[in-house]
């Protein structure tokens, strides 16, 4: 069962939240204009948008879409931070779900950030409303405790791979 405090934040959460998601919405449409409109994994037909942001563990964890990848973001808390080491360092983070691996970066305006990928390119995607859809579904699977059930039909998993993460696995209930 997920603490009231996770499923409804405090007011002052969901405005951090939001404020928090847009400056890093704004630095990734800054990215988008400048560097990646013009390659060729660049999905016009989407936009940079920031999904379900909420307070979680002393850090502000979604969804950021980009026309090219959609990725888990969480604000990376200062102990996590000072944790990694630089390029190819991987932080390993605990949800309601299970623990998943993220790659520290530093994203302006918002500063360090960790992030975990779950589609790249983003080619397969024909527009907005669905994408945002299948980002929602994500994080309802992250923020759910059910795929991390001590049933014994449950599917066992130490760290989450993520392809077992978009195919649901996590909450499919052994027969």
């Amino acid at each position: 069962m997920t603490p009231d405090r996770e499923r409804y934040p405090r007011r002052s959460d969901r405005t951090d939240a939001s404020a928090w998601d847009e400056k890093l919405a704004e630095g990734y449409r800054g990215i988008s204009d400048r560097i990646m409109r013009e390659l060729p994994f660049f999905n016009k037909a989407l936009s940079v948008e920031a999904i379900g942001f909420r307070g979680h563990e002393g850090g502000i964890v979604g969804v950021m879409v980009r026309p090219w990848f959609m990725n888990v973001v969480i604000s990376a808390p200062p102990a996590a931070a000072q944790s990694s080491t630089g390029p190819g360092s991987s932080l390993r983070l605990r949800f309601p779900c299970g623990t998943l691996e993220f790659s520290p970066a530093e994203v302006a305006p918002v500063g360090p950030i960790a992030s975990a990928s779950l589609f790249s390119p983003m080619l397969g995607f024909d527009d907005m409303a669905s994408t945002r859809a299948i980002a929602e579904a994500a994080l309802a699977v992250l923020m759910s405790s059910v795929a991390a059930s001590h049933s014994s039909n449950a599917p066992r998993f130490g760290l989450i791979d993520r392809r077992h993460f978009l195919r649901g696995a996590l909450a499919e209930r052994g027969t």
